[in-house]
């Protein structure tokens, strides 16, 4: 039995919460503020404050404008009258229950409060009290963060450094006064105007600042934007990592790739349910359903009070490997008390509930019964279950099984060798055996479902795969939905499907694809769960954490108790307020992914421009004598006019030139970079002028 669990029942077949409101029937209540009635009674020489109780009418409008967390603390003396049988019936008599009246109507200002009006006067006095005391335990219940010691001094700051305005990228620290830690690193994609590009990690500079204070890393699962620059940080600054076996399995092949195998020494295996101390901090991994096994969310201790932070996460009831979210431990701290929800958002627009993993597999029990030739199923290299319910229809159907695509081998061979997927090895093939079986005993698992130029599909489609070559009696299955931004290549790889001929199956098919994230209604399901004081929605873009705050007010968070953050946003979290700080410098780094370095913004600026302006050179000689051109300037530009234009522009440009010259007094010496800074100052007008454009200007001179 766990015995912080208030909800456990004790040796007397009791729960531990109907035990303690014996004992102390409003815990919430320890550290309010005294009500004036009670500074007067106690000291009778302290004026009351203005509006105080003596004014009924002032007492229930200020009651009315309390924030929801102060609404209910005032007329703790007509509760406590009503506890005790004898006072009751003195009690109603004095105030005519006009206290407890008002109790209830500020209760109202939450919708986690109380319905009834108010208190029925025509009914037994033993009817009234026991209608009083079950409106407590229903407030104390719906409002269990009420708990939390409002007097602690304490503070927490929460910084995002990604994913938040964008759609993967995840990366926050979590600081006390003392301690920091870091939430998940990860990566995101570039868009079509960051040309040569393959990848984007966070911008770390942050982290160097609060090195000193950074106790570890808390991994909650296996994502590429969750884990995927975790190369990138080891390779500025290095702390202990936390995760389970596989995530820190996949994270070691990041690092061997990296030439940072050394690194895995900062590996902690971490058991679920188990508390962790990092720090000022004790964190806890709960299970959570995903689109990745083994996948948690986070409750974390901290000295001011409990954080839970979902992580991405869906609730499905009947996942592949029959290990549901663990709710029950949501449950558990919930009914604790908890300061701050952190919950995924990638989905707020969405109404319902998400469905299911195994639906996905019905589905493809139709696809393979339908294929005639060759099966080649794509996905996400890390959605472990959706690859192996392919493989488990792949061996029911006599198919052999090839995998195709570094991050898909390397993730199906870690599954396999921690137990995630079963399947024997006398099943698998190796690519460049495909042509020995006949085409309706092949199944393909390969990468590319959002259209990446290098990834194993798209070279499928455009004939350009070493070992597949697409046939009419080929089936793909492209059992994913386009990131956002990837649109336009999922669009692009179709079409070169579809014009070799091969049956695509795709959105025709509705349960082809399921979300890993949460629907509102599994939204609904963690906010009434926790009830937290404060809510922070977190992953996704704007317009995603505003639709999470919605729902999030429509289960009685407080909607002043809400902030939507921005990259960079610092959140200052004590006891009894949130509010922003300062907002920190972030950003992305460029990665080539062709020899995993660094691409300076500069770089990729310049790749834009040329893409979308073009590009100018003007190489001339001046004479050091005349101060005039010697011969004909060179004009050749790229992007800018066409090839029929060219002597015209150049023309133009050479006219500029000849009068900046004879406008100009130039020094017998002679300084080429004021020249070019000049002349290319003269040419972008002049082109910005006739063409619109803004292009890249390159004048070089020299002084003969």
């Amino acid at each position: 039995m766990d015995k912080t669990n208030p909800s456990q029942p004790n040796g007397n077949g009791e729960n531990n919460n109907t035990e303690r409101r014996r004992r102390n029937p409003n815990p919430y209540r320890q550290n309010r503020p005294a009500q004036e009635g009670e500074k007067k009674a106690n000291n009778p020489e302290q004026p009351a404050r203005e509006g105080g109780n003596t004014n009924n009418n002032n007492r229930s409008r200020r009651s009315r404008s309390r924030r929801p967390n102060d609404a209910n603390n005032g007329n703790n003396q007509s509760r406590d009258n009503n506890r005790n049988p004898n006072n009751r019936s003195e009690s109603n008599k004095q105030d005519g229950n006009k206290k407890s009246n008002s109790r209830r109507t500020a209760g109202r200002g939450n919708s986690r409060g109380g319905r009834r009006k108010q208190i029925p006067t025509n009914v037994p006095p033993e009817m009234r009290a026991a209608l009083v005391e079950n409106d407590e335990v229903q407030d104390a219940r719906m409002n269990p963060w009420r708990q939390l010691d409002t007097n602690l001094k304490g503070k927490l700051r929460f910084t995002p450094l990604g994913g938040l305005g964008e759609i993967g990228g995840n990366i926050a620290v979590l600081e006390s006064e003392e301690s920091a830690i870091i939430i998940d690193v990860g990566m995101s994609f570039p868009d079509e105007t960051m040309h040569g590009v393959d990848i984007l990690v966070p911008d770390f500079s942050y982290l160097h600042v609060v090195k000193d204070k950074i106790k570890g890393i808390v991994i909650t699962h296996g994502h590429e934007d969750h884990i995927g620059a975790m190369a990138y940080l080891f390779k500025e600054l290095k702390f202990p990592i936390y995760g389970t076996p596989l995530v820190l399995a996949m994270i070691e092949n990041k690092f061997n790739e990296h030439g940072l195998s050394a690194d895995t020494k900062y590996f902690n295996y971490i058991i679920k349910r188990k508390q962790y101390t990092l720090g000022d901090f004790k964190v806890e991994w709960m299970h959570m359903t995903h689109s990745i096994v083994d996948s948690n969310s986070l409750a974390i201790e901290t000295p001011i009070g409990t954080i839970i932070h979902t992580a991405d996460f869906k609730i499905d009831h009947t996942p592949i490997d029959g290990y549901t979210a663990d709710l029950h431990r949501f449950a558990h701290y919930g009914a604790k008390g908890v300061l701050c929800l952190f919950s995924d958002s990638t989905n707020s627009h969405n109404q319902g509930f998400t469905k299911s993993e195994a639906v996905v597999g019905k589905t493809f029990d139709n696809l393979f019964d339908l294929a005639k030739g060759r099966v080649i199923m794509s996905t996400f290299s890390s959605n472990v279950h959706r690859i192996y319910q392919a493989m488990e229809r792949g061996v029911k159907h006599g198919r052999k099984i090839a995998v195709i695509g570094r991050s898909m081998e390397r993730n199906i061979e870690v599954t396999r060798k921690l137990g995630f997927v079963d399947i024997e090895d006398k099943h698998f093939i190796e690519a460049h055996e495909v042509g020995k079986y006949k085409d309706e005993e092949i199944l393909v698992i390969t990468t590319g479902s959002q259209g990446e130029a290098m990834a194993a599909l798209s070279r499928m489609a455009t004939d350009e795969h070493r070992h597949i070559k697409l046939k009419p009696t080929d089936t793909v299955i492209i059992s994913a939905s386009a990131i956002p931004g990837n649109e336009a290549s999922v669009s692009k790889l179709m079409n070169l499907l579809m014009k070799s001929g091969v049956t695509v199956r795709y959105k025709e098919f509705s349960d082809i694809h399921v979300s890993g994230h949460a629907g509102q209604e599994e939204q609904k399901l963690i906010l009434r769960l926790v009830q937290p004081k404060f809510f922070l929605p977190v992953h996704g873009e704007y317009n995603h954490i505003a639709a999470h705050a919605k729902t999030a007010v429509t289960c009685g968070v407080d909607e002043r108790n809400i902030l939507l953050m921005s990259d960079g946003d610092q959140i200052e979290i004590t006891p009894k307020y949130i509010k922003k700080v300062k907002t920190i410098k972030v950003g992305k780094t460029y990665i080539d992914n062709q020899n995993n370095k660094p691409i300076q913004h500069d770089v990729v600026d310049d790749r834009q421009k040329l893409a979308t302006d073009g590009i100018v050179n003007v190489v001339l000689q001046i004479s050091k004598q005349t101060g005039k051109v010697l011969g004909k300037p060179i004009v050749t530009s790229h992007g800018l006019v066409p090839d029929k234009e060219d002597k015209k522009f150049s023309s133009e440009v050479e006219q500029l030139i000849e009068q900046y010259l004879l406008n100009s007094k130039l020094e017998k010496s002679g300084n080429p970079k004021v020249v070019e800074d000049d002349l290319r100052g003269i040419i972008r007008k002049h082109v910005v002028r006739t063409r619109k454009r803004y292009p890249i200007i390159l004048p070089t001179v020299f002084f003969v």
